[in-house]
């Protein structure tokens, strides 16, 4: 199938943007990377009447690091901040979980931003940025607002970005913790069935967190205990998510999974921090 026809923008400035969704609203959408709208368009799971090109507006094609958070535009490709030199140091969770996001091909292309915008429960990207407390940058002609990763995600596919508002950047805090990060999908590139990423603040507790199980990132922060008291934290952590039914996993294999996944996944944070 193709797309219906649409009007194509490509605005200078993200002023001219942000006019151009001001006057389109819902008839607009913003096109980035496409690795997943184009595909969407041309299967008419959605329409637009508009499709408002940024990727050659400079001004959100930057990543800089701004009171102890860096902030990634919305042009910047997966493969560039996967390249960026500074990764491993500032955002290691994010060098650890990258590399699972789409394939070589398909990172060059799509965006960060894009994938948070897209807000599957399975994907990488929000993962980390809820389990990291990041922050979603919103923009329009109104004014600027800026949402806690936790606030923006609101469901499967949905958030809090209004018809009006372009997410221009996201920002992920720098951190040093003991970091780890892994998926189960029916082929590497895939959507995960479940991703598991943890951070290892102190030496008592582990902040976990859990995609591919509920309609959002999942997060929990667990004492670590003896090994009975942390296999039960788990159980009924894989018991309150319940996990659900698809044509890629039954909820009671995504259960099983994050039983098996969360030890080996906190055993290596623990690890990476000490």
């Amino acid at each position: 199938m193709k797309p219906r026809p649409f009007d194509y923008v490509r605005p200078d400035t993200v002023e001219e943007a942000l006019d151009i969704l001001g006057e389109r609203g819902e008839d607009a959408r913003i096109l980035a990377g496409g690795q997943t709208l184009l595909a969407m368009l041309n299967l008419r799971v959605v329409e637009a009447a508009t499709l408002i090109d940024i990727t050659r507006i400079g001004e959100l094609d930057t990543i800089r690091e701004i009171d102890g958070k860096i902030e990634v535009g919305a042009a910047v490709t997966q493969g560039r901040l996967l390249a960026w030199p500074a990764l491993p140091q500032k955002l290691p969770l994010l060098r650890a979980a990258l590399p699972f996001v789409g394939h070589f091909q398909t990172r060059n292309k799509g965006t960060v931003c894009g994938s948070i915008a897209h807000a599957d429960p399975a994907s990488e990207l929000p993962l980390a940025l809820a389990l990291l407390g990041g922050q979603v940058v919103l923009r329009a002609r109104k004014g600027t607002r800026v949402l806690a990763a936790s606030e923006f995600q609101q469901g499967m596919l949905m958030t809090a970005r209004e018809p009006d508002e372009l997410i221009a950047a996201v920002r992920f805090p720098v951190h040093d913790a003991g970091v780890a990060f892994r998926e189960v999908a029916r082929r590497h590139g895939d959507f995960a069935i479940i991703a598991v990423a943890a951070l290892a603040q102190n030496g008592s507790d582990i902040c976990l967190g859990v995609a591919g199980m509920a309609d959002r990132p999942a997060l929990r922060r667990i004492k670590m205990g003896n090994g009975s008291a942390f296999r039960d934290a788990i159980e009924r952590l894989a018991w309150e998510l319940k996990g659900y039914d698809d044509i890629h996993a039954s909820a009671r294999m995504r259960r099983d999974l994050l039983r098996g996944l969360a030890p080996i996944v906190v055993e290596e944070a623990r690890r990476c921090a000490a």
